[in-house]
């Protein structure tokens, strides 16, 4: 069983904007450390940024309407803490204690992630759908029921009815909606809003990867300040993810679907 939501979910634009100002941090240095969370709703949108980064505010604040649209922008910018900066002076080395739990996904999920993307396709608002073995349950803002249920003839389509959503219906946070993006790989650490020494980030693409690749589970643990997880040196594991990040497109396109 597995639920998908969609990138104009309002969770999924908080963290799709998290994502857009990671960007902008590496657009200005080469390795910024940061890290962003992201509240949305109802015309305002709360944003509170920990950097080694030079951000100019005002293209964070372009970043967050073009993503979220006509909102209020209320940004706190403020330096990283300066004992988590120092734990990365002499090259990357953990950002946190986490563990992580990589696994491969079953062909529910994967099926489920290529119906939601289809949808999408269709219908670029606020949605979410659940599969499992007996039930595709579609629930699809700004849609017709009828229209959905003549496509999906299989499935449970809003089951309340027409609906609107988005962040004038709804709130978003960062990082709630990680079974979405990692269906049973979550664990404690969420992806998004941060820069690649943070282990949330690079430990848990690794562990995804790793598992797909050898098709069984992978946990793993780390302490702040490792610089060798699962035999390999920390920066390697960075690499990794970095290849993996600007496979997809760069961070904000990242948090639109997660890792599947």
């Amino acid at each position: 069983m597995i639920e998908k939501v969609n990138p104009s979910h309002p969770d999924k634009v908080a963290d799709r904007i998290a994502g857009a100002i990671v960007d902008l941090a590496y657009k200005t240095e080469e390795n910024p450390k940061i890290a962003v969370e992201v509240l949305v709703g109802h015309g305002k949108c709360h944003t509170i940024i920990e950097t080694t980064a030079d951000l100019n505010p005002n293209k964070v604040k372009s970043a967050i309407k073009r993503i979220a649209g006509k909102v209020k922008c209320d940004i706190v910018i403020v330096p990283q803490d300066k004992h988590l900066s120092d734990n990365q002076a002499r090259g990357y080395r953990c950002g946190d204690n986490g563990i992580f739990k990589g696994m491969p996904l079953t062909d529910e999920q994967k099926q489920l992630g290529k119906i939601a993307r289809e949808i999408y396709s269709r219908y670029p608002y606020d949605g979410k759908y659940i599969l499992d073995e007996a039930r595709l349950i579609i629930c699809q803002s700004n849609a017709k029921t009828e229209e959905l249920k003549n496509r999906y003839y299989y499935a449970e389509v809003n089951p309340l009815g027409d609906w609107t959503g988005g962040t004038n219906v709804d709130t978003g946070a960062t990082n709630r909606k990680l079974g979405s993006d990692m269906a049973d790989s979550v664990t404690g650490g969420g992806l998004h809003g941060k820069d690649l020494s943070k282990a949330d980030v690079s430990v848990n693409i690794y562990a995804f990867l790793k598992a797909q690749k050898m098709k069984k589970p992978v946990s793993l643990c780390c302490a702040i300040g490792d610089d060798t997880i699962d035999g390999i040196p920390y920066d390697e594991i960075v690499r990794q993810a970095r290849e993996y990040i600007d496979s997809v497109g760069g961070f904000e396109k990242f948090a639109e679907w997660g890792l599947f």
